[in-house]
């Protein structure tokens, strides 16, 4: 396994970078303290949307339920009024379609635009009564039943399943079909046809976001996807304690002898220096499940926004009232060709105190070059490449990482 890790250090001023459901800054005990922590989740989304503006063309996933419209548009000019079933019906056995709204699927999904692409290629691939059925069923299918569909998966993976359901012969305005035929129906058809498709095929240029982040598809495990990126939650390197800022707002057309506020109110907030760890498991990246399809210098370019990306994007909360737009003060760059992602948190577990030798962030640099160094010697881990900001500055440091990337 070649791994890329970045060990980041950043001091972040009056803010909350991630609330809980309190609407309180998140913490968490370590080392017997309460530390300051953003979680991983809302870091990834911040770097995702920050590759995307550094590289759209390679990094164009997008988390929605409302993908069914685009496999429409990519249907219709072959399908003409058949485009729109036939996409209702791809996108039920990829995220089961949503009764209450039929532009949107219940779950969630991830893809990108060359993977729809696929999915409307699979739908045209079909044969004529194969689509035929797929219109038949959205006709005769009870909508409200979709409701109660649990949405359970067809555990069997063979392509000769139990015999599928057919839709019947109905009145005008019958609809004799339950959620539970429908499901079946469905997957009976597109599922085969899918995995032929998609078999052996890395992922589409377009989609390295999905690549670096991964995804869960529960319809299809065929298109869940482990992610090459390996994120932990940021956690102040000290002590924290949350604080609350009490604020009133006053009311504009209140007469002058009024002094009152319209209102009042309180928030919290911290401050705090926060130890990140992020990293990419290269070899992982370039296998045929990944980006196979790229070449070694496409994939130079991926891993180089990303790392931009993880350097400089930051969480948006609260960024009107409390910006926090700072750079990071340190970042440790390693390149390994053997071992695992190893996080130098243990620096901290001893939380770190300012003193006479230095403040708390340059006690927190101290102490993580001291435990690296520790962890080398006793481990016997020995980094092919090595790079420190801001001994070097950005474009050396990622020309330096990325050199390794093949």
């Amino acid at each position: 396994m070649k791994l890329l890790e970045l060990h980041i250090l950043q001091s972040f001023p009056v803010s909350c970078l991630n609330r809980d459901d309190m609407n309180s800054p998140k913490t968490a005990t370590f080392g017997g303290v309460q530390r300051a922590r953003v979680s991983s989740q809302c870091w990834k989304r911040e770097i995702r949307l920050s590759c995307n503006s550094l590289d759209s063309t390679k990094f164009e996933g997008q988390r929605s339920r409302q993908f069914i419209s685009e496999i429409t548009a990519r249907l219709a000019k072959i399908h003409g009024d058949k485009a729109e079933p036939l996409a209702l019906c791809m996108s039920h056995y990829l995220g089961k379609l949503d009764p209450k709204n039929l532009g949107k699927v219940k779950t969630i999904s991830y893809y990108s635009p060359g993977e729809l692409d696929r999915f409307a290629s699979v739908i045209s691939k079909l044969d004529d009564d194969e689509k035929d059925r797929l219109v038949a069923a959205i006709e005769q299918v009870d909508i409200a039943s979709l409701l109660k569909d649990d949405g359970a998966e067809d555990t069997n993976d063979s392509e000769e399943s139990e015999a599928e359901p057919k839709p019947k012969k109905r009145e005008k305005g019958e609809k004799n079909m339950s959620a539970k035929n429908f499901s079946k129906l469905v997957s009976s058809i597109i599922k085969p046809a899918l995995k032929k498709e998609l078999k052996d095929t890395p992922l589409p240029k377009d989609a390295a976001d999905i690549a670096l982040f991964g995804r869960m598809v529960a319809a299809d495990h065929s298109l869940t996807l482990e992610g090459a990126a390996m994120f932990s939650h940021a956690l102040s390197t000290h002590k924290v304690d949350n604080e609350i800022d009490f604020f009133t707002a006053v009311d504009d057309l209140n007469p002058a002898d009024d002094s009152g506020s319209g209102h009042m109110g309180t928030t919290e907030f911290n401050a705090a220096t926060y130890y990140r760890f992020a990293a990419v498991n290269l070899s992982m990246l370039a296998d045929k499940d990944h980006l196979a399809s790229m070449t070694a210098e496409e994939r130079k370019e991926v891993v180089a926004s990303f790392i931009q990306a993880t350097l400089t994007a930051a969480p948006q909360a609260r960024h009107n009232g409390m910006n926090a737009g700072v750079m990071p003060a340190y970042v440790l760059g390693l390149i390994k060709d053997k071992g695992q992602p190893i996080q130098l948190i243990n620096a901290f577990e001893k939380p770190v105190c300012p003193n006479k030798d230095g403040s708390i962030l340059e006690r927190s640099i101290a102490e993580l070059q001291a435990h690296h160094t520790a962890l080398k010697t006793t481990w016997a881990i020995t980094p092919v490449e090595e790079a420190a900001m801001p001994e070097v500055n950005l474009t050396e440091f990622i020309n330096r990482l990325t050199a390794h990337v093949h």
